[in-house]
């Protein structure tokens, strides 16, 4: 009995041991680093900035509503909505029976009226050759009569002409062509109906070039002969800038609005359809003379110290992928944002989103489309 009690205090005594060494081993920490994504622009990258987006609708550089000139039950309508045309392509047809009918009458009554032309012309010029060979054998009354039947036939044979061209125009008014390349983007009547002349019939619109209509402020117009590099980014294509050009300015303010309009013109990129309606915004870089070489930031990207005495930004690392708050000096507001005159330089990188969340020393990662991945 002493020998088991000598054995359980044994066991005993090895637990103890063992709960001692497990208890006496290091906590090793697990918690893993949340890697915060930023949003960050380049300093002198010319990237827009919050404010300088200016709202706009796509229109079409021509579009036009399609009609007949003339009445007629629809035969034939091959085009579809959506469908890509060519000028002079075959959009739709009337039936042409009437107007070939009447084609042919008008040349059947133009050969009688040139027939009746070169015999009016025959006798006259026969009773003119008699007076002047042989006075007095023709009276004057009858050279007077003969001219009369002469000009009355040749004014026919120009009346049967008229209407031969007016036949001929009126057969091909039978036949609805595209006159320019485009998108046919509204039908407007079924085939075999009847037609009104100048009703609609198609709407077409070219969408190789597409222009977009911005207003601007009275204290923006003054800038336009600074602007550069003018881009245009649709809400259907949110990840593509499109480059434009200022076609037309007004040279008068909206008396609602106090604002100009401004016409941008530009050809979207290859397989991209841009069609009137979109809505997008309009940007452009503003060199102002004498401001080439500064330093300008968005405001969101400046955080202020508590007591508000320091002003300073969180620069970003492309190597070391952290950032560092570096305090900055200013110089007020421009029309593209904030003028920093000490503390930045071209080319540094600094984050303009979210930047209250940020910490001394913290890793981030920068957003693809702001730069990540280089």
């Amino acid at each position: 009995m002493m020998l088991a009690l000598l054995n359980r205090n044994s066991m005993l005594l090895g637990l103890t041991l063992s709960i001692g060494i497990i208890g006496c081993k290091p906590v090793v920490d697990t918690t893993v680093e949340t890697i915060r994504p930023i949003k960050a622009m380049e300093i002198g990258s010319g990237e827009p900035i919050a404010g300088d987006q200016i709202p706009g609708i796509a229109r079409a550089t021509q579009e036009v509503e399609l009609s007949f000139r003339v009445s007629g039950t629809l035969q034939s309508m091959p085009i579809k909505i959506g469908q890509e045309v060519r000028i002079g392509d075959t959009l739709a047809e009337l039936d042409k029976r009437d107007f070939e009918v009447a084609l042919d009458n008008t040349r059947a009554a133009l050969a009688n009226a040139e027939a009746q032309l070169n015999n009016a012309k025959i006798e006259y010029d026969r009773v003119i050759r008699i007076q002047k060979r042989e006075p007095g054998v023709v009276s004057q009354s009858t050279v007077d009569l003969r001219r009369t039947a002469y000009n009355s036939a040749k004014a026919s044979y120009a009346a049967a002409l008229a209407k031969l061209n007016a036949d001929e125009d009126r057969l091909s008014y039978a036949t609805l062509k595209a006159p320019f390349d485009g998108v046919i983007v509204q039908r407007y009547v079924e085939n075999y109906q009847d037609i009104n002349a100048n009703s609609p019939i198609f709407r077409l619109v070219d969408i190789s070039k597409i222009e977009m209509d911005i207003n601007i402020s009275e204290s923006q117009i003054s800038n336009l002969p600074y602007v550069k590099n003018p881009r245009v980014v649709f809400d259907a294509f949110p990840d593509i800038e499109i480059p434009a050009r200022i076609k037309e300015v007004s040279s008068e303010a909206s008396p609602a609005t106090r604002t100009y309009k401004v016409r941008l013109i530009m050809k979207p990129p290859l397989g991209i359809d841009i069609l009137p309606g979109m809505s997008g915004v309009a940007m452009a870089d503003v060199n102002l003379p004498g401001q080439e070489s500064q330093v300008v930031i968005p405001v969101s990207s400046v955080v202020s110290s508590a007591d508000g005495a320091t002003t300073y930004v969180w620069r970003y690392s492309q190597e070391l992928q952290q950032v560092t708050k570096v305090e900055i000096e200013t110089a007020g507001i421009n029309s593209k944002g904030l003028v920093v005159t000490k503390g930045l330089a071209a080319g540094d990188w600094i984050a303009t989103a979210g930047v209250h969340f940020l910490k001394e020393g913290q890793n981030v990662r920068l957003l693809a489309e702001f730069g990540g991945g280089r």
